[in-house]
């Protein structure tokens, strides 16, 4: 088997949505049963959709399909981070926690944009098909 299919396991920005992902997943068991299917429910999809849409991505053959499922992926970060301040303004998490929240969200979407940009000048260098 082509060990390259594996290689998206070696993907920084995969390997830090996921434990970013995790993160999120724990902050919304504390959330009230209320919310199960609401606020809970719309915060793991958002999180699910970050590494799912970047191993999507990773999964086509071009460039620009890459990138787009990227920019996907940057989305739902915002979306994370709209869906945070709910829990804020709802009082789930003090601002004290939206503000660690912050400090692993923004740098992943820095890092989401940083693979974008690697990936528009592969684009540009190579003939728009990607090698993994």
């Amino acid at each position: 088997m082509d060990e390259n299919i594996f290689s998206l396991e070696k993907l920084d920005v995969w390997k830090e949505g996921r434990k970013f992902r995790k993160r999120i997943s724990e902050l919304t068991k504390q959330f009230p049963e209320s919310e199960k299917y609401k606020l809970t429910d719309q915060m793991i999809r958002a999180s699910r959709s970050f590494t799912a849409n970047i191993a999507e991505g990773y999964g086509r053959f071009h460039y620009q399909e890459n990138i787009q499922f990227c920019r996907q992926a940057r989305g739902s970060l915002f979306e994370i981070f709209d869906h945070l301040t709910v829990a804020l303004d709802e009082g789930y998490i003090k601002i004290e926690e939206l503000e660690e929240y912050k400090e692993d969200l923004f740098p992943l979407i820095k890092m989401t944009n940083g693979y974008i940009k690697y990936l528009r000048r592969r684009k540009v260098e190579g003939s728009g098909k990607s090698t993994n």
